[in-house]
């Protein structure tokens, strides 16, 4: 049987079967039941399918319920609100670093990206990004079954339009309510922005490991910059993938440890970027020759070494303009929320909010930040106090150390803060925070509070007396030992030399930095509140006890200040009296190019132009005769300087502020925990000086117009010059003026002395050496002379009360060495002095000083009669030719002690000569009888000879006597001349 007919046989079959009735029914039933279970399932299906999708539906609804409808600026504020790093500048643009954060970021455009870059990251991240509407449902729903059947591989289902949602919106949070929200979030961002505005903004957020330094990057501009050095447009294709794809794990992949070192394992790295060659290939974005290339490039030697922070570089700079662009910002928050400057002062807590919300903003918001710091001087300065080798020694100091708890001895080396600030403007120049900032952080120029000392009493002192018309530069003040402090019945206080001066001038006080004049002048003006001037003058850390303190004079403040605040407040009188705030952060500017900050110059009158003058001019004698006269041969120019020289109490701070028509400069030393600098040797005074023009000297080689300005300062109206007489500060008396004393000085129109001096009288008085007594009425007139003595009667009606001893007044003082005082006695003992001893000399007598105090003088006797008298300070020595001397004492009150030992000057050698004489005459006339018993003859011709002879021998004994008295008082002379000098020596040691 043939194929067909076969076949044809089985279709006869299969119709025989079908034609068949019985069959036919069976079928036709079956078909029935069949089609429809059929139909049953696909309504069960459908229904089931879409009860399940609305289940799904509902469950996704739930999930987003409490997620709100964003609008387009809502979401456009979210999206660009990334971190961006701010930048800071020294001043006139030239660019320091980033400030320190926990992630450096930098922004940029698109456009401004390597086509690189974008394709690498496209390729790899969500190769449909161009394709889909936010969302690509079969990544949810393969990501979906991944996470439901728990698989060990687990692709990302998310779109780089949902990572961006994830990063700038949502949170990392692992969950279907996050996802879902991510999912409705990522539609709604595709509905609002392009594609370019969504890429532009994931390559701006997007985190990428660190950078060489070991600082934490976002964002692909400090990734380039950060591992290459390059700018994200200027990526090489190898560059780019490796860049790429850091986001899939940027601590991971990125080659920089957290010191900023290269990772010794750099495999997954480089894998990773091989990774994403490999699919940029695969989308056609590079060819194969690129690929290739790329993939055997060697990418480590494209990694940039650690770059120098500027915190590490400019440490106490850097935090110095961190924290003040904060203060300034929390100010404008707190400002535009209707909040002033003093309600975050009085509220801590208010306080606290605003500077928080300041930091993030400083800290993210890409602001540039332009300061007033002159590089090149601040790094110069930096110079001087790292290699100043004057500080003095370093000191032993106890501490915990803080992880091991343990007592631990340390070396605390001297310190030192110094600022400069420019006066017209308040602009801070330069500043030096202090030695070793590994060692100390505190910046000692704007932080540190200590006791400025005698700095304080131009401030607080001279200039506010000034001010309130108590006081002028030549009136006159006590330096006696005074109780100025209530309750106490010791003398307060007292000056750094231990003496007292007696009554001095205040420019003199000022120029010498006595205590006593200034607590004294401190206190006349006291009830008037003169500390409101220090607060006028940016003085922040003020206390109630700050205004009543009478020691605040001295620097004694309760919390202290700073050498900012310090020497800020010296520019003062170089404004003409207008307090001018410095400052340090000249602008700053948002990532836009908006400037949202601007200082603005805001003087403060605090005291009139000649009160500024006249201070200025005080401080002018401290420098050019004062506290501070090393300074002139230190520095290497001589500008019109003013200023003053500072010791804190028990010598633990030093300070030397001035101010010249330009600038205002002040230095400060001292120890960490305060402890005393005074040493041996170099004072620790000087070597503030010294430090001081040292710096000085480096800013003037760099900008030496700058701190020597052509001109000084100008004396402005209502100023007049008078003669006064320093004893009084009144218009001199005829007294005064022959005994020295007028002076001159400046003074405030309708402030000038208008009175005669009534301070001095005339009467007797009794020197001995420099000093002068008053002599009583029985001393004798030959030991006294006419002289000037203070008014009693004057010195109550300047002080108010009796001065029990008026000589203190001028001791110490050598301007006033003519001058006795009222009180200024040599006091009788009551008793005749006893005898003294006289010696000889040589030519003459000599005797030493009595022992006792009251003796005046000396009277001289020769063969009992006087000759001589010699006053108690003159050279004890006395010649008047032969003859038998004594001498007798007299004290004050005219009693004489009896005579002295007996030295005859001449007698014994006028004997020996006259018997000398004698025998030469015996000898002659024996001779002369021999020769007449010889030879009568001659007799008449010897005798002629012997006469002769006798002539020729009497001139040669009256020559050689002539000659020996002139001799002897050559000697005499000579020893005369020899124990004044040694007198004078005397005097001088005992000076």
């Amino acid at each position: 049987m043939n194929d067909r007919s076969k076949w044809s046989n089985y279709w006869n079959i299969f119709r025989s079967f079908f034609a068949n009735k019985k069959t036919v029914k069976k079928a036709r039933l079956t078909y029935e039941v069949t089609w429809n279970l059929i139909l049953l399932f696909i309504i069960c299906l459908l229904i089931g399918g879409g009860f399940a999708a609305g289940v799904g539906a509902g469950y996704f609804a739930s999930l987003v319920k409490e997620e709100p409808v964003r609008s387009y600026n809502t979401m456009k504020k979210d999206i660009y609100n990334y971190e961006e790093t701010s930048e800071v500048y020294f001043a006139n643009n030239v660019y320091l670093g980033k400030l320190p954060t926990d992630l450096e970021r930098e922004e940029v455009k698109l456009k401004d990206v390597s086509p690189y870059l974008i394709d690498a990251v496209v390729s790899t991240e969500d190769q449909y990004f161009y394709e889909h509407n936010g969302v690509v449902p079969k990544s949810i729903m393969r990501a979906l079954f991944q996470e439901v059947a728990n698989t060990s591989s687990q692709s990302g289902g998310s779109t780089l339009t949902q990572q961006l949602i994830k990063n700038q919106i949502l949170t990392n949070e692992v969950s279907f309510a996050r996802k879902a929200k991510e999912i409705l979030l990522a539609l709604r961002l595709e509905k609002f922005f392009d594609k370019e505005e969504i890429l532009e903004a994931y390559l701006n957020v997007s985190t990428f490991g660190r950078n060489s330094s070991g600082n934490n990057i976002a964002g692909v501009q400090a990734a380039a910059n950060g591992i290459f050095g390059v700018d994200a447009k200027k990526l090489t294709l190898p560059q780019a993938a490796f860049i790429a794809g850091l986001p899939q794990s940027p601590f991971g992949y990125t080659p920089f440890t957290q010191e900023g070192k290269v990772k010794d394992n750099l495999e997954p790295g480089i894998s990773r970027m091989k990774t994403v060659l490999s699919r940029m290939y695969k989308e056609n974005k590079i060819t194969k020759k690129e690929y290739e290339d790329a993939s055997k490039y060697d990418i480590t030697k494209d990694f940039i070494p650690a770059k120098e922070s500027p915190t590490e570089k400019y440490p106490w700079l850097t935090y110095e303009l961190e924290k003040r662009s904060t203060e300034i910002i929390a100010e404008m928050l707190a400002k535009k929320d209707g909040y002033s400057k003093e309600d975050l002062k009085k509220d801590d807590i208010l306080l606290e909010q605003y500077t928080a919300l300041a930091d993030r903003q400083v800290h993210q918001n890409g602001y540039e930040i332009h300061s007033t710091i002159n590089k090149k001087i601040y790094d110069k300065m930096q110079q001087v106090a790292k290699n100043f080798s004057l500080y003095g020694p370093s000191k032993t100091e106890t501490v915990t150390n803080n992880e091991t708890g343990k007592t631990e001895t340390v070396a605390e080396p001297v310190e030192t803060g110094a600022i400069l600030i420019e006066n017209k403007t308040g602009k801070i120049i330069s500043f030096v925070g202090g030695r070793d900032h590994n060692r100390e952080a505190t910046n000692h120029a704007t932080s540190a509070k200590r006791s400025n000392g005698s700095t304080m009493k131009p401030l607080l002192v001279y200039a506010p007396a000034i001010e309130l018309n108590t006081l002028s530069p030549g009136s006159i003040l006590p330096d006696l030992p005074l109780r100025l402090n209530p309750g106490s019945n010791k003398a307060w206080p007292t000056n750094y030399d231990m003496q007292y001066h007696g009554l001095v001038t205040a420019r003199y006080a000022l120029t010498k930095s006595y205590n006593v004049p200034a607590v004294k002048a401190y206190v006349d003006i006291l009830p008037q509140k003169p500390a409101k001037y220090l607060d006028k003058m940016g003085f922040t850390s003020l206390k109630e006890g700050d205004y009543t303190n009478r020691a605040t004079a001295l620097g004694a403040l309760e919390t202290g200040v700073t050498v900012e605040e310090n020497t800020n407040a010296y520019g003062t009188f170089a404004n003409d009296g207008e307090f001018i705030d410095a400052y340090m952060i000249d602008k700053i500017i948002d990532k836009n190019g908006k400037v949202i900050y601007q200082h603005k110059v805001e003087p403060v009158e605090v005291f009139s132009p000649q009160t500024s003058y006249l201070t200025l001019d005080m401080m002018r004698d401290v420098i050019s005769q004062g506290t501070a006269a090393a300074v002139k041969n230190r520095l290497k120019f001589q500008s019109d300087w003013a200023g003053k020289t500072g010791t804190a109490q028990n010598f633990t701070d030093s300070w030397f502020v001035a101010t010249n028509p330009n600038v205002s400069f002040g230095v400060w030393t001292g120890y960490d925990t305060p402890k005393s600098l005074y040493t041996g040797g170099l004072s620790y005074s000087m070597r503030t000086n010294y430090l001081w023009a040292d710096f000085m000297n480096a800013v003037y080689d760099i900008n030496p117009d700058l701190v020597d300005p052509s001109e000084n300062f100008k004396m402005p109206g209502g100023i007049v010059r008078r003669s006064i007489c320093s004893v009084s500060g009144l218009l001199p008396s005829e007294g005064c003026s022959k005994a020295g004393l007028v002076t001159t000085d400046l003074f405030k129109s309708g402030t000038a002395p208008n009175k005669t001096d009534d301070s001095l009288i005339a009467g007797k008085v009794v020197q001995i050496g420099d000093q002068r007594y008053e002599a009583l009425d029985s001393t004798p007139s030959e030991f006294t002379e006419s002289g000037l003595m203070l008014n009693p009667d004057y010195l109550k009606k300047l002080f108010g009360v009796n001065i029990s001893d008026s000589s203190s007044l001028v001791q110490n003082n050598p301007n006033w060495s003519k001058l006795a005082t009222a009180s200024k006695k040599m006091y009788d003992n009551g008793k005749t002095p006893s005898a003294i001893a006289i010696t000889n000399s040589g030519k003459g007598i000599a005797w030493s000083k009595h022992n006792e105090n009251d003796v005046i003088g000396y009277r001289i006797y020769k063969d009992g009669e006087k000759v001589g008298s010699k006053k108690a300070g003159e050279t004890l020595y006395f010649n008047n030719g032969s003859g038998s001397y004594t001498v007798k004492a007299v004290d004050i009150a005219g009693r004489v002690s009896s005579s002295s030992n007996v030295i005859k000057i001449g007698e014994t050698k006028k004997k020996e000569e006259t018997k000398k004489d004698n025998t030469k005459e015996e000898n002659k006339k024996e001779t002369d009888k021999k020769n007449s018993q010889e030879n009568k003859k001659e007799e008449n011709k010897a005798d002629n000879s012997n006469n002769k002879d006798k002539d020729k021998k009497t001139e040669e004994t009256k020559n050689n006597t002539t000659n020996n008295q002139q001799k002897n008082n050559a000697e005499n002379k000579k020893e005369t001349t020899k124990q004044n000098e040694q007198q004078k020596e005397d005097n001088s040691n005992n000076e």
